[in-house]
Formats: C-alpha cells, sequence, structure tokens
C-alpha cells in the first residue's frame, strides 16, 4: 500500500475530502494538528458533562451565573 502526503488550501479541503471519500478503493486518515486536538477534547468533555448533568450526577449552573463570570 502507498500513501500519499497532500496540502490542501483550506477553502477547497471539505470538497476535495469528499471526493476522495467516493473513491472505494482509498482509505483516509485525517490528521489534527495539537491545537484542533485540544479542542475536540474540549468538546467531548463538554459532552460527557452534558450526559452526566441529564442523568443527575453533576450538578449544572444557571447560564445566567455563566455570563456574569464573563
Amino acid at each position: 500500500m502507498k500513501h500519499i502526503s497532500l496540502t490542501i488550501p483550506d477553502h477547497k479541503y471539505a470538497f476535495f475530502l469528499e471526493l476522495v471519500k467516493s473513491l472505494k478503493f482509498v482509505e483516509v486518515e485525517e490528521t489534527y494538528t495539537d491545537a484542533e486536538k485540544e479542542v475536540l477534547k474540549g468538546i467531548e468533555q463538554g459532552f460527557r458533562e452534558v450526559k452526566l448533568i441529564e442523568e443527575g450526577k453533576m450538578k449544572s449552573r444557571p447560564a445566567k451565573d455563566f455570563l456574569n463570570e464573563l
């Protein structure tokens, strides 16, 4: 199996990725920068917290209190 590394302009990335994924013989392995990985980790943590709040295992706070801290 061969590997190719490409540099695609941001505004063409989504189109290119969709095109490549439509090819049955191509496997796409997306890589992320450290900053992007941190953002994804934060989002995942937020979803876990929402689930715990919905299950009553974690307390939430009113949005007004959160906004007042900003």
